[in-house]
């Protein structure tokens, strides 16, 4: 027979709808929807139904494209602007163009003056020591973004000055495909 307490733990326990996170067993690792909480620049982990996130960004600057990828092929495909001064890569801060090269998201941001925001790696050290032997500062804060939060409409042309900009319909999709840590390639 169940004591009181016992009786009054047990109805509660039935009361209450059982997930994964109401048990800890020394054989299991944190529960995914624990870990995402614990983390939370981490998009959420495939699901049944839901498209798997993407195993790097490619960025053609000259087709003004940027391609979620999987393996070698696309899985999705956004319109993008970039910097005023598009042609090169970027040398120095103020110069308007979007950097060139093998970078990878290393913030996420969804407080910034943009809808939401993942900052590039840039500079890297070879950014930075080619900066410096100009007499340059790299420069910094490049990041695939939104429209400036201050906008409803998509601006057009070229217009950042040297980030990645999207819809806020697109950023928030590629928000969810990505994570900190995935591979950027910008392309000229």
């Amino acid at each position: 027979m169940l004591n009181l307490p016992s009786l009054l733990l047990l109805l509660g326990a039935l009361a209450t709808p059982l997930t994964a996170s109401a048990f800890s067993f020394p054989w299991t690792k944190t529960a995914p929807q624990d870990a995402a909480k614990a983390q939370p620049h981490q998009a959420p982990s495939h699901r049944s139904g839901e498209p798997r996130l993407a195993d790097r960004i490619l960025v053609k600057k000259a087709e003004r494209r940027l391609y979620l990828m999987r393996g070698n092929e696309p899985i999705r495909s956004y319109k993008i602007a970039l910097g005023y001064q598009p042609t090169g890569h970027k040398q120095r801060q103020g110069d308007g163009r979007t950097p060139e090269g093998r970078y990878y998201i290393d913030r996420r941001s969804d407080g910034s003056n943009y809808r939401k925001a993942l900052h590039i790696s840039y500079p890297r050290e070879e950014d930075r020591l080619r900066a410096l032997r100009q007499g340059n500062d790299p420069g910094g804060l490049i990041m695939i973004h939104g429209q400036p939060n201050n906008r409803r409409e998509r601006r057009t042309g070229d217009w950042t000055f040297g980030c990645i900009a999207v819809s806020d319909m697109e950023i928030d999709e590629i928000w969810e495909l990505t994570t900190r840590g995935t591979p950027v390639e910008i392309l000229p």
